[in-house]
């Protein structure tokens, strides 16, 4: 079970070593509540995702190539069960890539503070959550806002 956490050149000391660590343990953390909750994902110990930090111009670049919208984003997620052959990836949920650039921007507490929020959102996206509709959005909200409560939660991981 693990959540690799990747920093692209133009995010680099956009959190400090810290804030990385904690960042990586409270992603695990989610990303463990979530596969305790649904068994679809495989056993909790072997899901894994992928969390990359990086700046506007490359959240822009692929923003633009895989979602034909011409502009940075805060978040992009890209979930290996959606894709052709899915059931060979068991386990696998795929990327969630955060500019550190719009999370600064947008943020309303700290930088650190927008990234874990924006994370969780990505996390919903790998777990086939939407929000194109009002009642899509409320659920997704809701599982964010669980997922981050069990990330600040002490003690054994509990479904989320």
């Amino acid at each position: 079970m693990a959540v690799r956490v990747a920093v692209r050149a133009e995010a680099r000391g956009a959190l400090s070593r810290a804030e990385l660590g904690r960042l990586a343990r409270r992603a695990t953390r989610m990303t463990l509540a979530a596969a305790l909750t649904d068994p679809t994902l495989g056993p909790p110990h072997t899901v894994e995702a992928g969390l990359t930090l990086a700046g506007d111009r490359e959240v822009h670049e692929l923003n633009r190539r895989y979602r034909r919208k011409n502009r940075p984003t805060d978040v992009l997620a890209f979930a290996l069960r959606e894709a052709h052959g899915a059931r060979l990836t068991a386990g696998l949920l795929g990327d969630v890539i955060i500019s550190v650039d719009t999370a600064r921007r947008q943020a309303q507490s700290t930088l650190y503070d927008e990234v874990l929020f924006l994370w969780s959102h990505g996390l919903c996206h790998l777990l086939g959550y939407d929000h194109r509709t009002d009642r899509q959005e409320r659920e997704m909200n809701a599982r964010m806002s669980a997922l981050r409560a069990e990330a600040e939660r002490r003690g054994a991981v509990r479904l989320a």
